[in-house]
């Protein structure tokens, strides 16, 4: 098969699999960087092969708009286009369109908005949007969705979740009428996941994934809708009911969660993949993930220290440069300071889950997660590091 997922081991809802793509096989629990507009920000794609990056996410509303997904075609699909030969997801735009609050204008029919870049009409529907991710050529592609607030009530999320509902079937659809219509020569198959939504209520997450479950024979499935403004709790709920009803036998991808602390608490819910800006995004400010929580590498404390950012990751920013020397380029507005905690960053989440893969295999992963969180809540944020 093209696409397929093999279960390696268990501990209650954690899992450790292998995913089967076109362009590599993802070993899971994993972290996908974030490549939004084709790169990720600050990273050549030597620096995420080198960190064992597995598998990259890009945006098809960003690629549409700019440089286009017709053009990013023409040059090869988005491997070739940004030299990264590994698998790739696409995001199908939902939560961008949808994050458009003044610029847009939802109907059954899709959503009319304006681009945030030039203020150009467009319109998105499921049918529009598979034809764009046809065109950017990832491995994944995701289905077009209806994305809400997450603390949205249940008449919102019920809505929304069923016209999501809706627009999957006209996705898929359209995705098999492209296969027959237009297949990519060499460019291999791609798989189109459904979304989850339904908001914090859990009778109507239960209701979308056993629906979704039984509308067709899903390479794997997205959890949307989380992330967005709920309390964490109520993210770790939902997944716990999602967990319930999703088949087993299918990768499962926690859409726009990236801190620490979830991805372990995600895996031990029963997700598989996760993607989030979170680690370039926060790199750019000053924020830095170690196993001891988070630091902002701006403090004063941090201005003679000769330690490296977390003395036990092995990226390029921390066998080489002491917290003295970022703290000075960050400071300074060099450019270097903002690649290196962005790389120390995403590299921390990719081994973070190599690390949860590693003692799921070994059978530990119940005790190696309780003592990573309990070490990485402990610390106080006046506490040095």
């Amino acid at each position: 098969m093209t696409f397929d997922f093999t279960l390696e081991s268990t501990a209650g809802s954690a899992r450790a699999g292998s995913f089967t793509t076109p362009h590599g096989v993802v070993h899971s629990p994993a972290f996908m960087a974030v490549g939004t507009l084709a790169t990720v920000k600050a990273l050549d794609p030597d620096d995420l092969r080198a960190m064992d990056a597995q598998m990259i996410l890009a945006n098809a509303y960003h690629l549409h708009l700019r440089p286009g997904d017709e053009l990013v075609r023409e040059l090869g699909g988005l491997h070739e286009f940004m030299q990264w030969d590994g698998p790739i997801l696409t995001d199908s735009g939902g939560f961008q369109v949808f994050s458009l609050e003044g610029l847009r204008d939802i109907d059954e029919d899709g959503v009319d908005f304006r681009s945030h870049i030039d203020g150009s009409r467009r319109r998105f529907t499921p049918e529009s949007v598979m034809r764009i991710e046809r065109n950017l050529g990832a491995d994944v592609i995701m289905q077009f969705d209806h994305v809400i607030p997450g603390q949205s009530d249940a008449t919102v999320a019920r809505d929304a979740s069923e016209r999501s509902l809706r627009w999957l079937a006209r996705c898929h659809t359209a995705f098999e009428q492209l296969n027959v219509d237009d297949p990519i020569p060499g460019r291999g198959a791609q798989a189109l996941f459904p979304i989850v939504q339904g908001g914090i209520h859990a009778d109507l997450r239960r209701e979308a994934a056993a629906a979704i479950r039984d509308m067709g024979d899903w390479a794997g499935y997205g959890i949307g809708g989380l992330s967005v403004g709920e309390a964490k709790e109520d993210m770790y709920r939902i997944l716990e009911d999602v967990d319930a009803v999703l088949p087993v036998d299918r990768p499962r991808y926690l859409m726009g969660v990236g801190f620490p602390e979830d991805l372990v608490e995600g895996v031990r819910r029963g997700v598989d993949l996760f993607d989030c800006v979170a680690p370039t995004r926060m790199g750019r400010n000053g924020a830095v993930f170690t196993r001891v929580g988070r630091l902002n590498i701006k403090r004063a404390e941090f201005r003679t220290d000769r330690r490296p950012l977390d003395p036990e990751c092995d990226c390029a920013a921390c066998t080489r440069f002491t917290r003295a020397y970022i703290r000075h380029l960050f400071l300074s507005d060099e450019i270097l300071g903002l690649r290196l905690l962005s790389l120390h960053n995403v590299h921390f989440l990719v081994l973070l889950m190599r690390e949860a893969r590693n003692a799921l295999l070994a059978g530990t992963f119940d005790s190696w997660s309780a003592a990573w969180l309990q070490r990485y809540h402990t610390r106080t944020a006046t506490t040095p590091a």
